[in-house]
């Protein structure tokens, strides 16, 4: 099908049992800047984290 345009928006959620707050603030930014690196070299676009 010519002028056919799809996009798709997923949710992704990690979270641990009773999603209780187990990363330490000291590590949080650096665990972030990772997860958007690794999401950025696959070529897609991060909206929030």
């Amino acid at each position: 099908m010519a002028n056919t345009y799809t996009q798709i928006y997923l949710h992704v959620v990690f979270a641990v049992s009773d999603r209780a707050c187990v990363i330490a603030d000291a590590h949080r930014e650096e665990l972030q800047k990772y997860i958007t690196g690794i999401v950025t070299r696959k070529g897609q676009k991060l909206i929030a984290i």
